[in-house]
């Protein structure tokens, strides 16, 4: 089918998990107590804006891996033939109106939240812009850019409640430094993996799990929801990422990048519980298993 290449692009298994940010800053502004509420116009007004924040993260994200390959076009013609711009499946002018027209249908739909939902996703795209062009090149910036944007896209989910961005901004930098550790990883998926690199993406990791623990000053979290979520986490994270330092093979690399990317979905499922309770976490974490079917079809990285 002609759509296929266009879905290739786009990354749909990666998809799935930034929509499960938005189900966890939608947690953690305190959205989803609409639903304990007895109205069901409460809980109608309460599902919109989670409706419109998935729209914009779909557009978000989606345009931003698309983007990615266009700028990458030169490189993967060498590197990953295999992919739709090289391969000739979509001309690079399709490519970029694609991503162009996701970026802008994200905006618009967050901006059905509010005006601060519409700035956030103006940022989101701006960083996503940034790191397919520029961050990405970069040792250091490269992975922190890349990071901001999952960041912000938490933020996305959390400007449900406008008032809630400032009260829980700091949340952002949980993904920052999660995703700063994947895209350090990626960085030898193609020629193998940097020993520094894999040693330094373990202790974030770690990081990332102590400050989700750290959470439980907070009195709207309840840390033991998240526990069993946070193991799950750490037993699918650890294993693939130890078995690339051991080998720094570039297939084992692959592994450990897919790994965490679909993990990304059980860490936002472990925050989520806190917030909301474990049956919401539940929830988030049923993404988990659509993903990995995706990832089945489409490339995740």
């Amino acid at each position: 089918m002609a759509l296929v290449p266009y879905l290739r692009l786009m990354r749909p298994a990666n998809i799935v998990t930034a929509i499960a940010d938005i189900m966890l800053g939608y947690a953690a502004s305190g959205a989803l107590l609409y639903f304990l509420d007895g109205s069901q116009t409460l809980a109608v007004s309460g599902l919109t804006p989670l409706f419109w924040l998935i729209l914009a993260t779909v557009g978000l994200y989606g345009g931003g891996v698309v983007f990615n390959d266009v700028f990458d076009a030169e490189l993967d013609s060498v590197e990953r033939p295999e992919r739709p711009i090289p391969s000739g499946q979509v001309s690079l002018t399709a490519a970029a109106l694609l991503g162009g027209a996701l970026l802008v249908a994200g905006i618009l739909a967050a901006w059905q939240v509010s005006d601060l939902s519409a700035a956030i996703a103006v940022a989101v795209a701006l960083c996503a812009l940034l790191y397919d062009w520029k961050g990405k090149h970069h040792n250091l910036l490269g992975p922190v850019n890349m990071g901001t944007c999952r960041g912000l896209n938490l933020l996305l989910g959390v400007s449900a409640v406008p008032e809630a961005v400032e009260q829980f901004w700091y949340l952002a930098f949980i993904p920052i430094v999660y995703i700063s550790a994947i895209t350090m990883i990626s960085r030898g998926e193609v020629h193998g993996g940097n020993r520094k690199a894999l040693q330094g993406a373990i202790v974030m990791y770690a990081l990332v799990i102590g400050a989700i623990l750290c959470l439980a000053i907070l009195p709207e979290f309840e840390l033991l929801y998240s526990v069993p979520f946070l193991l799950l986490f750490s037993y699918l994270i650890f294993p693939p990422l130890f078995k690339a330092l051991s080998a720094k093979e570039p297939k084992l690399i692959m592994k450990a990048v897919k790994a965490g990317i679909l993990a990304l979905i059980v860490m936002d499922a472990s925050i989520a519980a806190g917030f909301a309770g474990w049956p919401y976490g539940l929830v988030v974490l049923l993404l988990l298993p659509v993903s990995i079917f995706t990832a089945k079809s489409f490339a995740v990285t």
